[in-house]
């Protein structure tokens, strides 16, 4: 996968964003600040206009774009501990033209690791880990199996998403939503389904791309 396949995962990702900003918002409302959705709308609004005007040549130089952009328009929790996400990702990337199954799998560890350093959360926090650590397991247990790299996209996929579903039940331990215990029940953390539509966006890119 090269660096088209990261442009499309940018676009996409963009595009399933703003097409929940209400939905991803909403989910917020109930347990936090309810801006998740719009902040990062306009996240990716602005990083589809970096790339409008930039020619990054390798998939490294794309994630941190994202990265950068990001962390200086997204409000919040969500700008730095995203942004640092895609940052450890194109590190993790590095001058690669193109990235096979093993180096994808490094880079969505390095990822979910970035947010895990910056933001402390474990899984079972009720955050965006809980989506991001069964994605990085899956994706290595399908390495593990001979995968390629859409394939491993695919199960990091379907299993952000699990694990975003996941969230419903727990009681959040990290950022705002901590602060209301119990009253945390029963609603979706909304940093764990946008990064379940952004890895869903780095499937279908590999995918159909």
């Amino acid at each position: 996968m090269g660096t088209d396949w990261a442009i499309d995962w940018v676009r996409r990702s963009a595009a399933v964003v703003g097409e929940h900003r209400a939905e991803l918002s909403g989910l917020d409302r109930a347990i936090g600040d309810g801006d998740h959705g719009e902040n990062l709308d306009r996240g990716f609004r602005a990083v589809v206009a970096k790339l409008d005007e930039a020619t990054p040549d390798t998939p490294g130089a794309v994630l941190k774009l994202v990265a950068t952009t990001l962390i200086s328009t997204v409000g919040g929790a969500s700008g730095p501990l995203l942004g640092t996400a895609y940052l450890k990702a194109a590190q993790a990337a590095g001058d690669a033209p193109a990235l096979d199954a093993a180096a994808t799998v490094a880079l969505l560890a390095a990822a979910r690791d970035g947010v895990v350093t910056r933001g402390k959360a474990e899984p079972g926090d009720k955050t965006m880990i809980d989506a991001w650590t069964p994605a990085v397991e899956a994706a290595q247990q399908a390495l593990d199996g001979g995968a390629d790299a859409a394939a491993v996209l695919q199960a990091a996929a379907d299993a952000a998403e699990r694990g975003a579903e996941a969230t419903d039940p727990l009681v959040a331990r990290k950022g705002r939503a901590s602060y209301l215990g119990e009253r945390a029940v029963g609603h979706r953390d909304p940093g764990a389904q946008s990064s379940a539509y952004q890895l869903r966006a780095a499937a279908d890119a590999a995918a159909e791309g």
